[in-house]
């Protein structure tokens, strides 16, 4: 049973969590999602958008704004925007994961970041077990392979990664399991974004 006013999903979906403070969003999120959904093989998309990064010192927007701000700009029947952390009260991605699992038994969720993330993700609290509870999907630009698959994370988890290949049957595997996959990306970013006034 979902939180209130919280995402639902039936058993048996494949459901991929984008997490992050969307500070703002931007059209590189919305390109993600899209490319997930198709390479992954993904029934819906929820944006799971946080009350604040806890690896950054500079507290983020307004969480309702940002919330209004997603929505307006990813209007996609499969794809839903939420601010589902808040409501959990939990403040890292390894509790919200734990949270929606319990609350979602039989759904098959997939976690998804860019490769910049994947270069960090050792600093996450608790890394090993997010890797542990879900699937990972890692989208880069080209060139970026060799430069994601070096990361710590990579290489504690390398004997878990799924050629490219495979990664229509990701969702559906059990974790430890992770796929990289490269392709055109945006080169827009929240920070650009920021730092010209555009997000004041």
């Amino acid at each position: 049973m979902g939180p209130p006013n919280g995402p639902k999903a039936p058993r048996g979906l494949s459901v991929g969590l984008l997490g992050g403070s969307f500070d703002p969003p931007h059209g590189g999120h919305a390109h993600i999602t899209l490319w997930a959904m198709r390479a992954l093989g993904l029934d819906r998309v929820w944006w799971l958008v946080s009350p604040g990064n806890p690896l950054k010192r500079r507290g983020p927007a307004e969480l309702s704004r940002r919330v209004a701000a997603c929505r307006a700009m990813m209007r996609h029947p499969r794809v839903t925007v939420t601010d589902v952390e808040a409501r959990l009260g939990s403040r890292f991605t390894a509790d919200t994961i734990d949270s929606l699992k319990a609350r979602h038994p039989g759904v098959n969720f997939v976690w998804l970041m860019g490769a910049d993330n994947l270069a960090g993700f050792h600093r996450w609290d608790r890394w090993e077990h997010i890797m542990r509870s879900v699937p990972i999907g890692v989208l880069a630009r080209p060139g970026e392979q060799l430069y994601a698959g070096l990361a710590p994370a990579a290489r504690a988890f390398a004997q878990s990664r799924l050629p490219a290949g495979a990664a229509r049957t990701l969702a559906g595997r059990k974790a430890p399991a992770w796929t990289l996959l490269t392709g055109p990306m945006s080169r827009e970013s929240s920070t650009r974004i920021r730092q010209s006034g555009a997000w004041p």
